[in-house]
């Protein structure tokens, strides 16, 4: 059974479950005045944030796709990421450059993470 969960302007739905494992679509910040410390740090909280509301935590996640506008800032996207990722349960990551994520968006993640004991429907 496929569960889709959260969905946003009748293009996607933030978070797509099957058999378990949580799909969850792009992550930007919330507040794009930040730097890239401050826009790493308020997308890996959203991201806890909504795990947490699926019945899951960080410890869960799998595998991170990380996209950048700047891949020179990947020194400041990684002190923010060591912050909410203990060593034993740091998930595989890619980090992509790209041109251009909208107006003051420095980074968007996606993320594929196991469901905790709770499920989307709770």
């Amino acid at each position: 059974m496929i569960k889709r969960v959260l969905p946003y302007e009748g293009l996607l739905h933030e978070v797509v479950e099957h058999h378990g494992v949580l799909y969850i679509g792009g992550i930007v910040p919330e507040d794009t005045s930040l730097d890239m410390s401050g826009q790493a740090n308020d997308v890996l909280a959203q991201l806890g944030q909504l795990l947490k509301t699926l019945g899951s935590d960080l410890s869960n996640v799998l595998q991170v796709t990380i996209y950048m506008t700047s891949l020179k800032e990947k020194a400041e996207f990684n002190a923010a990421w060591k912050a909410h990722f203990a060593d034993a349960h740091l998930p595989a990551r890619a980090a992509i450059g790209v041109a251009d994520l909208g107006p003051g968006v420095k980074l968007e993640i996606t993320a594929i993470a196991a469901r905790g004991s709770s499920s989307l429907d709770a």
